[in-house]
């Protein structure tokens, strides 16, 4: 038995023990393996900082002393000390400014801290009241709120309940052919999202764009992104397609992402939103280098791009004598004679009686005797008074006042009205249907990807929260190019907000703050293990291990003890 308990006791201190050190050492948000185009890890990006550090350190230095606007407590404006670190953070990293390594149509990072490559609209919303039609939000460049990443900035959206709009234009146009399009930025929102969106728009390459009258109706090519409203947590991919024939244009709307967004974008983090679209139609979505939705774009999109060949005839219609019955009543069918429609389908209970002391003179309900009619009762204006009802004291002792009726039962000889059994019907026709004819707006596109050539970027928002930050924008037809501009940008925003985040007890902590019920889960899993291991491994003596008097134990020692004491 001690042996067994023993056991039992090593096992659950085991367990105990394994279980803390797995949730010690559970971090979900330390995986660098995206930082780098194939499989670089943290001790590779740290040695890469570590050279660039060497190389940049005069630049860096410059960057901190104008930044460093000090004030009377010796703080910057933004959060640093005079020794060029951040107070908001605990863990720094040397940040250059991200050069592209290929060829790119536009990358910005907004480090210089200007907005002199974009355009704010200047124009109003067609169709809307002249107080609410303004693009009238305020935009900046600023650090993050948290997890800053010294001498990196952002472009932020500072206004809520307003419309945005921004534009800047590519280096050239993109035009779609042989090459593939790939379009990545950051967004953070740094106060949640309650009703709004961040997604850009790729804005259509045509003789009349004015950045400075861009608006929502402005022609776009595609637009992607996330947005969100109430519980409606989207990624949007939308691209316009044009129409061979006549030459309109729709918008065509990619699958939803096949992962839950609502952490994504509630959880205060910058994120990396990356759009892939191949030559040969294919696409993929991804957030932070993983991917989240993928196709094709003559499959995977509503309304699909090409439409049927053919199509149901509007002019065809049914002929009266279209039979569409499958099964009819038996023809031949005959009613049973002893077939009774006139059965009801409840009888009285023949088997029931009424109770004994069943009080049938006496009525349910009484007068008050205790009520008195008003003083102020008019009975001209007010009619004869009459007294409250109230439930006849006499019935409470008996079964029942009143006259007594008779319970109901289901009678056992009701068979309702009788119909005719369902046959297959020998004339049945099948369900009709129009007649096909061929597709008059029938055309088929093999090529959706070949869009129309676009030529600036534009961000045209409308939000019930502000400080949107968005950063590092990217077009560029090489993966590559953009996974490597990722990793010198994105790539340290996670490595500082890894470093920043609480250890497990304090996470655990701020969640039971947010939701209280936690503390029960939190006490049943601590308790109970605790309290199986003290019910186990606690030491406890049996009787028998005491010798009792008499026994030949305790005999044994007596006679030890006198051998002792006459050697003494």
């Amino acid at each position: 038995m001690k042996l067994g308990r023993s056991w039992m006791c090593c096992l659950l201190l085991s367990s105990l023990a394994l279980t803390a050190l797995e949730a010690h050492n559970e971090d979900p948000e330390a995986d660098f393996s995206v930082l780098d185009t194939e499989d670089a890890g943290e001790d590779e990006i740290m040695a890469m900082m570590k050279e660039e550090a060497e190389e940049d350190e005069a630049m860096v230095e410059e960057e901190e002393e104008e930044d460093s606007v000090l004030t009377d407590n010796g703080a910057g404006e933004n959060g640093e000390e005079k020794d060029g670190t951040d107070a908001n953070v605990s863990f720094q990293v040397t940040y250059k400014t991200p050069v592209p390594t290929g060829e790119v149509y536009l990358a910005e990072t907004f480090d210089d801290g200007t907005l002199d490559r974009w355009q704010v609209s200047k124009t109003m919303k067609e169709d809307a009241d002249e107080e609410i039609a303004k693009y009238d939000g305020k935009w900046a460049v600023e650090q993050l709120k948290e997890n800053r990443v010294l001498g990196d900035k952002g472009l932020v959206l500072k206004s809520r309940a307003k419309h945005h709009a921004i534009a800047a234009l590519l280096n050239k146009a993109f035009v779609f052919g042989e090459e593939p399009l790939v379009l990545q930025y950051e967004v953070n929102f740094q106060d949640g999202i309650d009703c709004g969106g961040a997604y850009i728009k790729l804005l259509s390459d045509s003789p009349s764009l004015n950045l400075e009258h861009f608006h929502d109706r402005t022609s776009y090519t595609i637009m992607f992104g996330p947005d969100k409203c109430g519980e409606d947590y989207k990624l949007h991919f939308i691209f316009r397609h044009q129409n061979p024939l006549n030459k309109d244009l729709e918008e065509k709307h990619a699958k939803r992402a096949d992962v839950d967004l609502k952490k994504i974008y509630m959880d205060k983090k910058t994120h990396l939103y990356t759009l892939v679209l191949n030559p040969d139609n294919s696409y993929e979505m991804l957030i932070d280098q993983s991917s989240v939705s993928r196709g094709n774009l003559l499959h995977d999109v509503v309304p699909p791009v090409n439409p049927t060949k053919e199509i149901d005839d509007p002019k065809d219609s049914k002929p009266e004598d279209w039979d569409e019955k499958a099964k009819i009543p038996d023809p031949e069918a005959v009613k049973p004679e002893d077939w009774d429609e006139e059965a009801p389908a409840k009888i009285e209970d023949p088997e029931a009686l009424k109770p004994e002391g069943w009080l049938d003179d006496e009525p349910e309900f009484v007068s008050d005797p205790n009520a008195e009619k008003p003083e102020d009762w008019d009975e001209e204006m007010d009619g004869e008074w009459e007294a409250p009802q109230i439930p006849n004291p006499l019935c409470k002792t008996a079964p029942g006042c009143g006259m007594w009726k008779c319970p109901t039962i289901n009678n056992p000889q009701y068979k309702g009205k009788w119909k005719a059994p369902l046959v297959d019907n020998p004339n049945y026709q099948g369900v009709w249907s129009p007649k096909k004819i061929a597709n008059p707006e029938f055309f088929e596109d093999l090529h959706p990807f070949r869009m129309r050539s676009f030529r600036a970027v534009g961000l045209e928002l409308w939000s019930m929260t502000s400080d949107i930050y968005f950063d590092n924008f990217i077009v560029t037809s090489q993966k590559e190019v953009a996974d490597r501009w990722a990793a010198d940008s994105w790539g340290l925003k996670k490595l500082v907000a890894s470093a920043n985040e609480p250890g497990v007890f304090a996470q655990l902590m701020l969640a039971a703050e947010e939701r209280p019920w936690l503390w029960v889960i939190y006490i049943l899993t601590v308790g109970l293990p605790v309290g199986l291991a003290v019910l186990f491994c606690w030491p406890k003596k049996a009787e028998d291990e005491y010798p009792k008097e008499g026994s030949d134990s305790a005999t044994n020692k007596q006679a030890v003890r006198k051998r002792r004491v006459r050697k003494d």
